[in-house]
């Protein structure tokens, strides 16, 4: 949990002493908005440089955005974990990209102005160094934590930053991205009719998740431990209630290629919680296509994979898991794939790449050409116009579905009442005129210490602060802080 660090002596970190921190804070009184903190932030910015000429006030506008920057992602740290780092770039030519991907007022000069103010003032420590090795094109960005100070500011505030720090909902939302150079880039692209099409329905479905509050309801410590989980999966980022707004990312320079929904909050949570998210504070389901992947690949060759399980006609249903995973990276691959892609595990079993890969190629003899030709983000393209269609059905009667790529998260109504269910066939028989198995699995509550007591058993603070093993879960439904 957070502390409150109000009566902290900070020697042992070579921080201020408690009385410089008092005369620090002088300079910076208790602020009620986070907004108002932020200018009082960038006004000691910029009066702690020593510089010949001032500011103009366009700069200056633009300082204080960079700080609100640096400082929301700190803010909403104290709700997310107390190991939580933010970030900064350092490179200018990502301060310098492509216009519709930028954000507005966040310029190089400012932010490193600013990060270096806030480190100069004692308000922040940086943790790792970025980097960016140009042989391998792997890189990360340079990490920060909030000093005692900022942190005290921060857990002074009374807003909620989960709910205070909303998307920008007018933000480009569809993002196109191709190889240059041998690094993956976003690239820019002309807006033609079905592009404007496109955003505007993502922005459609993202004002419908705007106006409910999806969640996972799991115990204090569960979820705690499911931070640091997050924390060191390289994979995976901390849960941020604040990430509901959905962008769509195609891939190799086209509109046809990948387009799948990513960036939020749940699909970060592994698959065996999600049975806990809920919507508006009530439980939820989860239904997706069985077998989509072979199922697309079956009836885009004129062919019916029937019944029969796609991965378990290989190796009579042993190792399900490698052939499904070896199998999608086979349609992804557009080589041989004579050598083991990376990722794929065979140390727990008695066999190597070539023995997989031509028991699959064996068991789906029929569709053998739709192998290594590149087809995975052409099919991912297809998923996500299904998906896409899928979310607008249910937005446009303004009921929320959060999408996990082929699978939807709604209340759990939708899978009571089969609706979830039907849309999801109509959507998918809309495109290829066939019909597909649906699955799915209606969540649950976790039981709690209130299960099985009528509310006049309830005391009068129960009643009003909910079951103490879930005061994290209480606490965002209502809008309060509670520290995490």
């Amino acid at each position: 949990m957070v502390m409150n660090l109000r009566h902290k002596l900070y020697d042992e970190r070579g921080l201020a002493t408690y009385d410089e921190a008092v005369i620090n804070r002088m300079e910076c009184p208790t602020l009620d908005s986070f907004e108002e903190l932020c200018k009082s932030l960038a006004e000691r910015v910029d009066k702690s440089e020593t510089r010949e000429r001032g500011r103009t006030a366009e700069a200056k506008q633009n300082l204080l955005t960079s700080v609100y920057h640096l400082v929301s992602q700190l803010w909403k740290g104290t709700q997310i974990h107390q190991g939580y780092e933010a970030g900064i770039n350092k490179r200018s030519g990502w301060y310098s990209a492509i216009e519709r991907y930028r954000q507005p007022g966040l310029t190089y000069r400012q932010t490193i102005a600013a990060y270096n103010g806030l480190k100069q003032l004692g308000l922040i420590s940086e943790t790792r160094n970025g980097f960016l090795d140009r042989d391998t094109f792997e890189a990360d960005i340079t990490k920060f934590v909030a000093n005692d100070e900022l942190l005290e500011m921060l857990t002074d505030l009374t807003e909620n930053p989960l709910k205070t720090l909303t998307p920008n909902l007018n933000a480009e939302c569809l993002i196109l991205r191709n190889t240059v150079e041998g690094r993956r880039e976003q690239i820019d692209y002309l807006d033609t009719p079905s592009v404007i099409e496109m955003r505007g329905n993502l922005r459609f479905i993202n004002k419908c998740l705007s106006r409910h509050w999806a969640d996972i309801r799991i115990k204090d410590e569960d979820f705690i431990s499911l931070q640091e989980r997050l924390l060191i999966d390289d994979e995976k980022q901390p849960i941020d209630f604040s990430r509901w707004a959905l962008v769509r990312i195609f891939s190799n320079g086209s509109f046809e290629q990948g387009g799948r929904f990513y960036r939020g909050w749940w699909q970060q949570v592994p698959s065996e919680l999600r049975l806990y998210i809920t919507i508006d504070g009530k439980k939820t389901c989860e239904y997706d296509y069985s077998q989509l992947n072979p199922h697309m690949v079956y009836f885009l060759r004129g062919k019916e994979l029937g019944d029969e399980d796609a991965y378990g006609r290989v190796f009579d249903g042993k190792h399900r898991p490698l052939v499904k995973e070896a199998f999608n990276a086979m349609i992804q691959a557009s080589t041989q794939l004579t050598l083991k892609p990376r990722g794929i595990d065979l140390s727990d079993v008695d066999m190597d790449w070539p023995t997989l890969r031509d028991a699959i190629l064996k068991a789906h003899r029929a569709i053998e050409d739709m192998f290594f030709q590149g087809h995975g983000n052409h099919l991912q393209y297809i998923d996500s116009c299904i998906a896409e269609q899928v979310m607008l059905h249910f937005s446009r009667m303004d009921y929320p579905v959060l999408p996990v790529h082929d699978s939807f998260i709604m209340h759990h109504a939708f899978g009571d009442l089969g609706e979830l269910e039907e849309v999801m066939r109509r959507a998918f028989y809309h495109h290829f005129m066939k019909d597909i198995k649906v699955k799915g699995e209606i969540g649950e509550l976790m039981a709690g210490l209130f299960d099985g007591r009528d509310s006049d058993e309830l005391t009068f603070n129960e009643l009003i602060d909910g079951e103490p093993e879930y005061s994290l879960w209480t606490a965002r439904q209502t809008g309060s802080l509670n520290r995490c």
